[in-house]
């Protein structure tokens, strides 16, 4: 049984691959590429003769995986994306949990990657962050995921084309508010761009942007996380709830502050705010 070589080819500059790279893609007797255009433009560079190509994308990908499956029963078959990392925010993940699933060795041959490369130049904590790949297209979604994503205090990662950034920038900084941001625009090519600023400042730089873009958006903060929960949470309508079903004070505010991420002396204080205003009036007599 042959192997799935996963391949990862430069993101722009042709000098961004590995040795091991460009001998696996001459080794190898097929390559299922999502850009059988991109391919061939690096083979040809670096005169790597021309294995059996074959076009992987997501609209073939179903059609196309049990052949896949067959010529790895017979050698080895290499995965390339249009750029980068393949199985990162294209149609690879499908394959790679196919050949899995059919027994076959599935062996990474790591290099360029727009995601780590955005990171490592950002200027933004690395230590944890949230890939979210490509935001949705259609405005409602894309609000809705980003209003979701305004209490995460990961630094932030994704994708975006250049028609759609400016849109995205304003649809973030109303999300988000106006937190700092590094715009990777064209990463390794000849007109490469990183643009570090607030939403604000990015929004009046890119007012004709080109080329695909990565983002990196720093995290909320303790402040805004808890308000970003405390608005997708109706708290006083929750401990309303709990008092209604007769739990103690201390055990509802416990529970509320584990559903909702505020501190527990907050709920505590609003669940005293509540009693108060629920107690009946003082009767005169």
């Amino acid at each position: 049984m042959g192997t799935l070589y996963i391949v990862a080819t430069p993101i722009g500059n042709l000098e961004d691959i590995t040795l091991r790279a460009m001998r696996v893609l001459g080794e190898v007797p097929l390559i299922a590429a999502e850009d059988t255009r991109s391919i061939r433009r690096l083979l040809t560079h670096y005169e790597i003769r021309r294995p059996r190509l074959l076009s992987y994308t997501e609209r073939n990908r179903r059609a196309r995986t049990p052949r896949i499956l067959a010529a790895l029963e017979e050698g080895d078959v290499a995965l390339v994306s249009e750029a980068g990392m393949p199985a990162i925010s294209d149609p690879g993940l499908h394959l790679v949990e196919a050949a899995i699933a059919a027994g076959h060795r599935v062996a990474p041959i790591p290099g360029a990657s727009a995601l780590t490369a955005a990171l490592a130049v950002a200027g933004l904590p690395t230590r944890r962050f949230h890939y979210q790949g490509f935001l949705p297209r259609r405005a409602g979604q894309r609000r809705r995921l980003l209003r979701e994503l305004a209490s995460r205090q990961e630094t932030l990662v994704m994708f975006e084309a250049p028609h759609r950034l400016r849109q995205s920038l304003t649809d973030l900084h109303e999300a988000l508010g106006d937190r700092q941001v590094a715009v990777c625009r064209e990463m390794t090519k000849l007109y490469e761009e990183i643009f570090r600023g607030t939403l604000s400042e990015a929004l009046d730089h890119f007012t004709e942007p080109r080329g695909e873009c990565t983002l990196v958006i720093e995290g909320a903060s303790d402040v805004e996380a808890a308000a970003a929960q405390e608005a997708s949470f109706d708290v006083d309508a929750e401990l309303r709830q709990l008092r209604a079903q007769g739990l103690r004070a201390r055990e509802a505010v416990r529970t509320v502050a584990q559903r909702s991420g505020l501190p527990h002396r907050e709920v505590y204080r609003r669940w005293l705010a509540l009693s108060a205003s629920d107690e009946p009036p003082p009767t005169t007599s």
